[in-house]
């Protein structure tokens, strides 16, 4: 089920157009981490063969932070479609209330509305 609740303000207001382009970026989102996450596994499982073969640990250990950063960013995005197949896409975590529409169409995976990020405390 997808949230389309109508909110009745300009800046929260998320037309069911809306949500099928964010669920469009969502699932490209998807697939272009999963690949990312692919890579940078094959050359994180890679990391001994890498050492001995006398590449820069920093440039190991790089690799290694890629692969998690994409593990998140993964995981934020497959939240993100759970919440829109559910019906809670768009509803801050914290305060319950609407996340802004501006706000998902830059951060479609976006967990919190704007007030609750500033309050600090909110994560991603």
């Amino acid at each position: 089920m997808v949230n389309n609740q109508i909110i009745g303000d300009r800046d929260t207001h998320m037309t069911p157009e809306d949500l099928a382009v964010l669920r469009e970026n969502l699932e490209e989102q998807r697939l272009f981490r999963q690949e990312q996450v692919r890579q940078l596994s094959a050359a994180e499982s890679s990391r001994a063969d890498a050492e001995l073969q006398g590449q820069a640990a920093s440039q190991v250990e790089v690799r290694v932070k890629l692969a998690a950063c994409a593990r998140m960013v993964l995981a934020d995005v497959e939240a993100a479609l759970a919440r829109m197949d559910e019906g809670g896409y768009g509803i801050c975590l914290r305060c319950r209330g609407p996340v802004e529409r501006e706000r998902l169409l830059i951060v479609p995976q976006a967990r919190y509305c704007g007030r609750c990020l500033q309050g600090g405390g909110a994560g991603r």
